[in-house]
């Protein structure tokens, strides 16, 4: 049993929606988007400029398009599929109410490499030339994404009696103090992944390092976190008590990377050779 604690941060009182107008509600959800997806095209066209590549402004605002396109389409029916098959299924235009949250990070991954690739055969650029330029601006989106799953009361942690705790007013968390898990990803997959990558970027060692970086680092930070966070409730754990679909899913992530590292590094010897 969870020993009890005096000591618990109370979730702050944020509305979700952020502005209503009329019958319009918006949501901090959708501006936490906007947001994330802007800074990330501000961060990857003051790269092209700053380290003289071959992306036009133009060139950057397309791939930006694309890959945002692909991530939240890819993020919602992965949604689908993964976590929420039997109430999609009842109800399939519920993929469409990106403001109740619920987005898959893996099904997005899909969705972005997928729309990557037609943007790299379109423009006839070399795939993992784009998906570096592109990942480094990633953690941005999901240091906001995070954020806004905080806000929203979703994807919370496991109950905790460490002083941190928050105590979430919804009331499926229990009225308990749980791990802010929340911020513990945007902190690990927005802060610290975006300056990761950004070193890796900096020392440029080879065409699919940043992208093979990102997704090893990505699958071991997400796979952590599980630790503390709370599984979906009709889901919860796969086996062992502990084991959740985000693990799973998070290791084909850093297989992939750890091939790509082999298959890029032996490219460069071989060049170099």
């Amino acid at each position: 049993m969870l020993k009890s604690t005096l000591i618990m941060i109370p979730f702050p009182n944020i509305d979700p929606v952020a502005l209503q107008v009329g019958p319009l509600s918006i949501y901090w959800y959708g501006i936490a988007y906007i947001v994330g997806i802007g800074l990330g095209w501000w961060y990857l066209s003051h790269s092209a400029d700053r380290l003289r590549s071959d992306w036009a402004r133009e060139d950057v605002s397309d791939v930006v398009f694309f890959a945002a396109l692909g991530g939240v389409l890819g993020g919602r029916i992965g949604y689908a599929l993964f976590y929420n098959f039997s109430a999609t299924f009842s109800d399939p235009l519920s993929i469409f109410a990106v403001w109740r949250g619920g987005m898959s990070f893996h099904g997005g991954v899909l969705g972005f490499v997928f729309a990557l690739a037609l943007f790299a055969g379109l423009r006839s650029r070399p795939f993992f030339a784009v998906t570096d330029f592109v990942t480094a601006g990633v953690p941005i989106g999901l240091f906001f994404g995070r954020i806004a799953n905080f806000v929203n009361q979703e994807l919370w942690g496991a109950p905790t009696s460490l002083p941190w705790g928050v105590l979430f007013t919804h009331p499926a968390a229990g009225g308990i103090a749980r791990h802010p898990s929340q911020l513990y990803e945007a902190f690990l997959e927005g802060v610290v992944l975006f300056f990761l990558l950004r070193v890796v970027t900096m020392k440029g060692n080879f065409v699919g390092a940043v992208s093979a970086t990102f997704l090893i680092a990505y699958g071991i930070i997400r796979i952590s976190i599980e630790f503390v966070r709370e599984p979906d409730q009709h889901i919860g754990y796969l086996a062992f008590g502990w084991v959740t679909i985000g693990q799973v899913l998070s290791v084909p992530m850093i297989l992939a990377g750890i091939v790509i590292f082999g298959i890029a590094s032996s490219k460069k010897a071989q060049r170099l050779g």
